[in-house]
This record gives structure tokens, C-alpha cells and sequence, in this order.
């Protein structure tokens, strides 16, 4: 005991040493390097650790107000800047890109994405471009969007019914959410709903996994920033990851051995995607000698179902709860809607497009609520200069997301609900959520932006507009919508504080909620 306990002091002590050693170096900033960004006085030995809080994107956000867009803070042992504008994003994410497309190394990526063997976090290089490619095709693309786009639309029909079927019962509207995204996607990915309806204990306990991931994964663990202490673990994270690991696995691997075994259940001329990916297990796919194994199919599954399941059902919740408490939006949400579906049917996908204010609503959404606030973090390849600082080689990289599209310099009004911004004449007429335009960047930009932008999309508009369409929306326990909770829960992505608990009221022809 004696000795493991020397060893550790020892051990922290040349950290510290090395530490010191290497800030006083970075820091001796010779005439023919430029300055690190500014930003707030670090800690002795935590850095800037302190000053992050429980809501980090926010925290970011105020200190951004004080030290500039481009900003700098001590992590530990780790450099980290931060962009809180658009125009410092399009310096990382695009002028920039080929310098920061690694993830920085974290305990999130070893211990529940497979030791960064998913699409997520794994290194730029063949295996990602095989994985990417993989999904794009068989999943992403317009063809494979297309191809199940009557699975997406029966499992939104399932939740319309589930919903009328209420009665006078409240009903929390995340749960049925999470369990129409999950079926959806799974039944994509391989041919099968995995849950029953809102009241399915499998379901609650698998949102709860996921939620689980999604909180674990946007703490800022000690240990991945001051490495002399990551053995102890000191938050518990560490534990608690390999924990939810096994259970991820262990539901992974019985679809995968399912799967093996009884084939696809996609039915017809559309083949799941698991039937797609242990189809070309064996085959060299990209003509490197790269194939996919057992653990990059269930890593694939994992960000599959992490990514594109609680994004969209948390966006969707913020999208109503906006409706709520702005009742004339919603009401011109609902006649737009009659005009171009009519009464007498749910929302198909054919319709969007056609719905001019409703997607401006979409789109004021992810602009307040983004489903991550902070981007995924990524890490220079490669010491450059960015807006005339320095930003040294290994630094890692965070986009304010949150903070970027609540811009004063760039929005007016910018804590307002103002869909109108996003009309022919308004402000943002001609600005979208894909990653082109950086003022609001909900899924990133450059080569490394969310895989799954389309199905994203797709699915929020797909569920909110029937949503709005085939209900009008009460708040439970005598409510007022001015009074609604809309304070934020942190974890990687952006959930509410407090669930939205409501009364569905059916408002078309009765048929239309019969199976």
C-alpha cells in the first residue's frame, strides 16, 4: 500500500514538474511567434477547470463576452480554444479543416466507443473513410433515405395514435419520442422495432442508457486533462462508463448474434443495414485490405443509436415547447399546415418542402436549442495561426455552437423565438442548418461534420410537423405556457431540465388516428 501510494506522489509530482515546464516554454513566446489567444488566468496545475461549471457551453459563452471570440484556456495539462463566433468557426471548420480533424484523446472514446474504433472518434485515416463511406451509402444517402422513408412515416403514425389515445392523461412527451426515433432507426438498421409503446420498460430503461451517454460523455473528465490523475478516477465518470459499456455491448451483441443467425427482416427489395454490413464483413471494401470486424459493426450500431435517437427526440421537445409557450406561432404553423396536408391525413415526408413557415420554425430551433452546444472536440494535427494567435500543436478545439448562434454581432434579438428571421425578406432568409453557413451550425461543418445530417433532419421535421398538425397542445397541472420551464439539462446534447409533461388534443378527422 505504502508503495502504490510513493509511486502516485511521485508520479503527480513529475506532473507537476513537467507541466510547469512545459507552459513556461509554450509561454517564453519568442518575437517571431505570435501570443495565445487571450483568456482567463488558469489554476495552479487544474488551469481553467474551475471556472467551467455545470453548464459549460454557457459559462464559454460569458467568457467569451470578455476575452473575444477566439479564446484560450489552460485544462490541466491541455491547451484548449475556443470559437464563439461564426467567423472563428469557419477558420477551424473550413479554412482550417485538414489541420484539426482528429478527436483529442478522452476517456469517453476509450471506454464507450470502443476504444475509438466507432465513426465517432476514430482517427482520420482509411478505417474512418471506410466507416463514413459505409453509413453514407447503405444509410444516409437520398436513395437510402428514400428507400425507407415509409418506416419513418409508419412509426410517426404509431406515436400519432399512441398519443390520441391519451385521453385525459398527461403524458411525457420524451419518452414516446425516444421510442418512435429508436423504432424508426432500428428498424433501418436492422429490420426490426426494438420496443413496444410508450409504456415499454425496455424502452425506459434504454432512453435512460442513452441519456446516461450522453452526460457522461460532455463532463470534462479530470483525467483527461491531467493524466497523473486519471487512475483514480476522482469523479467517477471513468467507473460509470465502463459500466454503461457492458450494457451497450451486451444489447449490441444479442442483435448482432440475432442477426447472424436469422438474416434480415427488412422485407422486400430493401435490406437492412446490419444484413448490409455482415454481408461485406468478409469482403475488402476498400481495396486496402480494410474489413470491417464484429466490434466496428456494434460501434457503428452505437453511434447510430446514441447519435440519431436522442438528438432528434430532444429537438423535437424544444420545437413544441417554443409552440407552447408562443401560441400565435404555433397557430400559424397549424393553418399552413391544413392548407398544404388538409385535415383528413397525417403529414407525409412529400409535404416538407412545402411548408415555408413551418421550416423556418425548424430551423429557429436548432438555432436556440442545438442539439450539441458545444461541437465535438477536435485537436490540431499541426501548430498554426488562427486570426493572428497562436494556436500550438495537440491544442484541442471547441465550437461554442450555442454561443455562436445566440450572437448579438449577428442576430437580432437573439434570445427571442423569431421563426420569421428565417422567411423571404427576414434577416437569415437565405442561411441553413447543413454546416454551410457558419452563423448556425447545429451539426457541424467541414469533413467531419455529423453523418447523419439528413436523417436528422428528415426525422425532427417529419415528427414535429405531425406533431403540430394533428394536435392542440395543453399543458398539464393547470400551466400557464408563460410559466414553462425552458432551463437546460448539460450533457453532450441538450436536453431540458424538465421533461414536457402535456395533454395531446386530437384536432382532425377522427380517422386519421385509427390503425
Amino acid at each position: 500500500m505504502s508503495l502504490i501510494f510513493y509511486t502516485c506522489i511521485i508520479a503527480f509530482l513529475l506532473y507537476v514538474l513537467l507541466s510547469t515546464l512545459r507552459t513556461f516554454l509554450l509561454n517564453r513566446n519568442p518575437a517571431s511567434r505570435k501570443p495565445l489567444p487571450p483568456g482567463p488566468k488558469p489554476w495552479p496545475i487544474v488551469g481553467n477547470l474551475p471556472h467551467l461549471g455545470t453548464m459549460p457551453h454557457q459559462t464559454m459563452a460569458a467568457l467569451a463576452r470578455t476575452y473575444g471570440p477566439l479564446m484560450h484556456l489552460r485544462l490541466g495539462s491541455v491547451d484548449v480554444v475556443v470559437a464563439a463566433s461564426g467567423a472563428v468557426a469557419e477558420q477551424f471548420l473550413k479554412v482550417h479543416d485538414a489541420n484539426f480533424l482528429n478527436r483529442p484523446p478522452n476517456s469517453g472514446a476509450v471506454h464507450i466507443a470502443y476504444n475509438y474504433q466507432d465513426l465517432v472518434f476514430a482517427p482520420y485515416g482509411p478505417r474512418w473513410r471506410l466507416l463514413r463511406k459505409v453509413s453514407a451509402v447503405h444509410l444516409f444517402s437520398a436513395k437510402a433515405l428514400d428507400d425507407f422513408r415509409h418506416v419513418r412515416q409508419e412509426e410517426v403514425a404509431v406515436l400519432t395514435r399512441d398519443l390520441a389515445s391519451a385521453g385525459n392523461a398527461p403524458v411525457h412527451l420524451n419518452q414516446l419520442l425516444s421510442v418512435c426515433t429508436t423504432n424508426a432507426l432500428s428498424r433501418v438498421m436492422f429490420g426490426k422495432r426494438v420496443f413496444g409503446g410508450g409504456g415499454d420498460s425496455k424502452a425506459d430503461e434504454f432512453k435512460q442508457m442513452v441519456v446516461e451517454a450522453m452526460v457522461l460523455a460532455g463532463v470534462f473528465n479530470i483525467g483527461d486533462f491531467i493524466p497523473a490523475l486519471e487512475w483514480f478516477d476522482l469523479q467517477g465518470v471513468v467507473g460509470k462508463m465502463k459500466k454503461l459499456h457492458v450494457r451497450f455491448d451486451s444489447f449490441l451483441t444479442a442483435i448482432l448474434e440475432e442477426h447472424k443467425t436469422t438474416g434480415s427482416r427488412g422485407g422486400g427489395k430493401h435490406v437492412d443495414l446490419l444484413s448490409t454490413l455482415i454481408s461485406l464483413k468478409d469482403n475488402d471494401l476498400a481495396g486496402e485490405g480494410e474489413k470491417l470486424s464484429d466490434t466496428e459493426i456494434k460501434a457503428l450500431l452505437l453511434n447510430m443509436f446514441i447519435a440519431g435517437t436522442d438528438t432528434s427526440s430532444s429537438t423535437v421537445e424544444w420545437a413544441l415547447a417554443e409552440l407552447i409557450r408562443h401560441p400565435k406561432i404555433l397557430a400559424q404553423a397549424q393553418q399552413e399546415l391544413d392548407e398544404v396536408v388538409g385535415r383528413d391525413r397525417l403529414v407525409s415526408e412529400s409535404d416538407l418542402s412545402q411548408l415555408t413557415f413551418f421550416q423556418a420554425i425548424i430551423k429557429e430551433t436548432f438555432r436556440l436549442h442545438p442539439s450539441t452546444p458545444l461541437s465535438l472536440p477536435r485537436m490540431a494535427a499541426e501548430s498554426c495561426e488562427i486570426n493572428g494567435y497562436f494556436i500550438p500543436k495537440g491544442s484541442t478545439v471547441l465550437v461554442n455552437v450555442w454561443a455562436i448562434a445566440r450572437d448579438p454581432d449577428i442576430w437580432a434579438e437573439p434570445l427571442e423565438f423569431r421563426p420569421q428571421r428565417f422567411l423571404p425578406g427576414g434577416e437569415k432568409a437565405n442561411v441553413d442548418v447543413k454546416g454551410n453557413d457558419f452563423e448556425v451550425i447545429p451539426f457541424g461543418a467541414g469533413r467531419r461534420v455529423c453523418a447523419g445530417l439528413s436523417l436528422g433532419l428528415r426525422m425532427v421535421q417529419l415528427v414535429t410537423a405531425t406533431l403540430v398538425h394533428s394536435f392542440d397542445w395543453e399543458l398539464a397541472d393547470g400551466q400557464k405556457p408563460e410559466e414553462l420551464n425552458m432551463e437546460e439539462g448539460y450533457g453532450l446534447t441538450l436536453q431540458r431540465a424538465k421533461p414536457l409533461k402535456v395533454h395531446p388534443r386530437p384536432r382532425l378527422s377522427e380517422h386519421v388516428y385509427q390503425a
